[in-house]
């Protein structure tokens, strides 16, 4: 995992990664808007969940990053994200294909294997 490029990580849409990143950045996310969460609570401040509320928001775009270049290792469209709105069956299904399957082998439309 050395070299982490955390801008193309986070916030771009193109391009593969691999479960390793993947799960990465999911963590990244998570516990950030976790550690804002906590301080919220035990401040019980309004202001500070009006903050988390802004870091929640921001973390959909990292989130969708994250998920788009999954599926373009998986060779599939980034459109696939929209099967996170399918009623439980949708998040368990990219659960599943994002953090649990192996991506195709080799280079697809999308860019290089990121394992290569």
């Amino acid at each position: 995992m050395d070299n982490v490029d955390w801008g193309d990580l986070l916030f771009k849409f193109d391009g593969r990664i691999n479960r390793g990143k993947f799960w990465l950045g999911v963590v990244i996310v998570a516990v950030v808007v976790w550690i804002v969460a906590i301080i919220a609570a035990l401040t019980n401040s309004q202001f500070m969940y009006i903050v988390l509320g802004i870091v929640w928001l921001a973390a959909i775009w990292p989130g969708l990053a994250l998920q788009i270049k999954r599926w373009h290792d998986r060779d599939k469209s980034g459109w696939w994200v929209l099967i996170n709105f399918v009623p439980i069956i949708g998040g368990i299904w990219a659960l599943v294909e994002n953090g649990f399957l192996a991506g195709t082998p080799g280079p697809n439309q999308y860019g290089p294997d990121p394992l290569a």
